[in-house]
């Protein structure tokens, strides 16, 4: 399989892997803009602009944008993040100009009609109701803003009711001019794909867009912590707890995601096996490392009972702290082993492929070989990761959040103290 890359003279970039042996491709744009690019008076309007993206351009109606990709049997969507947003459709390889065309035309052209967006604001409006009603869902989002509090970084996607609802057709524009531009633009495609066509789809649909004058850069994290405790009368208590972690470039970014997944990555994991086999506290638990551009979070998530939640917590805390002292070269090696079997799994499908593709270009500025991802996994010791953990359990900014009958759970103030200790 090839990479292959190519700038046109505005700036937007396009990254091409051929799939030998498919008959399918998947392709789609990434805008490196989304939620941490907007100020506080636009948040969620990021996530709004990709809805609206699909409700009709000067070409074809929102039912002839989805007609045009499912007439030919192909799928198409989009999704909003913290950094960017991306529109994507799964084609059959003879399919692929129109998809481009199709992506284009709702990227560049959309109408933003008054009424559509009356539509969808209810539609957005319900995705945030629904949110609110899902626990272990919504906790991340307060545990995200408690980490990072009066910050871009820290606010939630899908933005709030109030906000939303204030959103018209010049906020959506502005945000566009802002952030749409060819420099902000990744074209990405996997499979059954030819990469001299796709540079030609590319330089005719989007080489003439002007580049922005004025790239905006997002506001700095600034990781703080805190705790955010909301009580309800739920049969669990979900409890998220996270600490900063290493961000995209970072050299121990390899490291925190061994040290996660061996912590809390399946049914093997010390979590899992701790508090749910050994005690069981829980049902539901797991451990994770995100990175952003300059920042990480390392989250780990259980759901429990009203009566088990002070005991759940402080164990959890005990399993930071002794992960310094005890993992083993096993634990380790079967961490590593799960990290590359996911990303050579994942990496058989082409929206796997096209999403590496276009994540890696955002980071780098390049595209790694698999290989050597694979290398800096291999390149992570057992004294690397305890080092780690060793570190991770010396850090006092420690975000908390809990949602339902949480009184019985211990303050952050005391996890901090047990992590310490």
């Amino acid at each position: 399989m090839t990479v292959r890359l190519h700038t046109l003279p505005n700036g937007f970039r396009v990254a091409t892997e051929v799939m030998p042996g498919l008959r399918s491709a998947s392709v789609g744009v990434w805008v490196l803009a989304g939620g941490r690019h907007e100020r506080a008076e636009q948040n969620g309007i990021a996530h709004f602009l990709e809805h609206m993206a699909f409700k009709g351009t000067s070409r074809r109606s929102a039912l002839q944008i989805a007609e045009a990709i499912e007439d030919v049997g192909g799928y198409i969507n989009a999704y909003t993040s913290r950094e960017m947003t991306a529109y994507y459709a799964r084609v059959l390889e003879g399919d692929v100009a129109l998809a481009l065309d199709v992506i284009a035309d709702i990227l560049l052209d959309p109408l933003f009609a008054e009424e559509e967006i009356e539509v969808e604001r209810g539609v957005i409006l319900q995705e945030i109701g629904q949110a609110l009603d899902t626990p272990d869902d919504i906790v991340f989002d307060w545990l995200q803003e408690t980490a990072y509090p009066d910050q871009p970084i820290g606010r939630p996607i899908l933005g709030e009711s109030a906000r939303v609802s204030r959103f018209g057709r010049e906020d959506l524009r502005r945000f566009v001019g802002e952030h749409y531009g060819p420099g902000q633009m990744i074209l990405a495609a996997a499979g059954a794909v030819d990469h001299e066509a796709i540079c030609r789809e590319a330089e005719r649909l989007f080489g003439h867009l002007p580049p922005l004058l004025h790239p905006s850069r997002p506001e700095p994290a600034r990781w703080q912590g805190g705790e955010r405790r909301e009580i309800r009368a739920l049969e669990q208590v979900h409890f998220a707890l996270a600490l900063e972690a290493p961000a995209w470039r970072d050299p121990d970014l390899q490291t925190a995601q061994i040290w996660a997944t061996a912590m809390g990555a399946g049914m093997s994991s010390r979590l899992f096996q701790q508090l749910r086999e050994e005690r069981g506290l829980c049902y539901t638990i797991f451990a994770q490392s995100g990175a952003h551009e300059d920042t990480g979070i390392a989250t780990i998530y259980a759901g429990t009972s009203a009566e088990d939640i002070e005991r759940l917590a402080l164990l959890t805390v005990d399993e930071l702290r002794r992960a310094a002292e005890d993992l083993t070269e096993a634990e380790i090696a079967r961490a590593r082993a799960q990290m590359k079997a996911g990303l050579l799994m994942g990496l058989e499908s082409p929206s796997s492929r096209a999403e590496r593709l276009a994540r890696m270009l955002q980071v780098w500025g390049r595209v790694p070989s698999v290989e050597e991802q694979i290398e800096r996994i291999d390149a992570v010791t057992l004294r690397d990761v305890r080092d780690f953990a060793a570190r991770m359990a010396g850090r006092t900014g420690m975000a908390l959040a809990l949602y339902g009958p949480a009184e019985a759970a211990p303050h952050l103030d005391a996890l901090r103290e047990r992590l310490a200790a």
